[in-house]
């Protein structure tokens, strides 16, 4: 499994660049034929590569991945991938090629696979624009969804957040700065009170955030600001809120005169409830036992992932089933390597007792 991982991280991937993301997917088909005699179908959408694996006539159980991660070409020739003291490194080792590597695994010890389909995806790091569909489309009428992204440290993620993300665009005048400021209409001032509106959107007491991140305003010192262009992240735990939130935001008005505002966007990913999860946390708790495995812990979180998508189908849903370590997108992501071995008898495990 180290083999293929760095075989996986040295391959880099990242949804920027589609056509390295496809390279990357056809190492994984060569790894899949020689693992499990197999290689998987090619769907392209949008000029993005896709792989999906059907064994059998219908999806009992549906495992989901994605190929692409956020580093982009070139990391990997400062940050080599290594492995020291039992840990694993490198650009996407942790989120989530060592989730395939363990898939891969898990499959090649399963006696029969009728039942189960395998999808990984090329776009998941930007919101999965062009795989949404097909994951709603290949999820349908499964029994259970187990998704290979990167566990919570070491915990099962049994509950996620939903996405929403916007642009909020204000049009104002522009002015000379020092001569006639009172004839421009500020974009910028306007922008200052979207920002306040859109940050008292939160309720924190029920885990709702509303993040102004990135913010374009103004051309030169010395004049009045024309134009402002402000991304905002919204995290919701039900899809309450997250419809209390779009609303909210799509009301925005601007209170500077000669000022307008402008909202695109919407919600990206519905929330994945833990009573998704719930069923599939207990029976994998169950095998962990039976193989004698650490006891298996369950964690809440904030990102969104492609099971938020099968979980809203009203497909059982469990995730973080990928690789225990930490330092997703950031420079100190890692990897357990004995925990993959471990992991991969989970997996494979839960498959054949879900199939059974």
């Amino acid at each position: 499994m180290p083999g293929l991982l760095e075989a996986l991280v040295t391959a880099e991937s990242p949804t920027s660049d589609p056509g390295a993301v496809a390279a990357c997917g056809r190492l994984v088909s060569e790894a899949a034929a020689g693992l499990i005699g197999e290689k998987p179908e090619e769907i392209v959408v949008d000029g993005r590569t896709h792989l999906r694996w059907r064994f059998g006539s219908q999806t009992d159980v549906l495992l989901v991945g994605h190929l692409d991660t956020v580093w982009p070409l070139g990391t990997i020739d400062r940050w080599p991938f290594s492995i020291s003291d039992g840990i694993a490194t490198g650009p996407g080792a942790f989120d989530m090629k060592a989730g395939i590597v363990q898939l891969l695994h898990a499959l090649a010890r399963l006696p029969e696979l009728d039942g189960v389909t395998v999808l990984l995806t090329a776009d998941e790091e930007i919101g999965s624009p062009t795989s949404r569909a097909l994951i709603e489309e290949t999820a349908a009428g499964a029994r259970a969804a187990l998704v290979l992204e990167p566990a919570a440290g070491a915990a099962l993620k049994t509950a996620r957040k939903g996405v929403s993300n916007y642009q909020v665009s204000v049009q104002g005048r522009a002015a000379h700065a020092g001569l006639e400021p009172e004839k421009g209409a500020n974009a910028t001032v306007e922008m200052a009170h979207v920002v306040l509106a859109l940050t008292a959107l939160a309720r924190p007491e029920l885990g709702t955030t509303v993040t102004p991140t990135v913010l374009h305003s103004g051309t030169a010192t010395n004049v009045v600001p024309a134009e402002a262009v402000l991304q905002v992240d919204v995290r919701t735990a039900t899809a309450e809120e997250q419809q209390r939130v779009d609303v909210a935001v799509r009301r925005l008005v601007a209170s500077v005169p000669g000022t307008t505002v402008a909202v695109d966007g919407a919600p990206n990913r519905p929330p994945l409830p833990s009573s998704a999860s719930a069923n599939l946390f207990a029976r994998a708790s169950r095998l962990a036992a039976e193989l004698g495995l650490p006891a298996l812990e369950a964690a809440e979180v904030g990102g969104g992932s492609d099971g938020n998508f099968t979980a809203a189908l009203g497909v059982p849903t469990l995730d973080g089933l990928g690789a225990v370590g930490g330092g997703a997108h950031a420079e100190d992501e890692h990897v357990v390597v004995d925990a993959m071995e471990q992991r991969t008898a989970l997996l494979a495990a839960l498959v054949s007792d879900l199939l059974a």
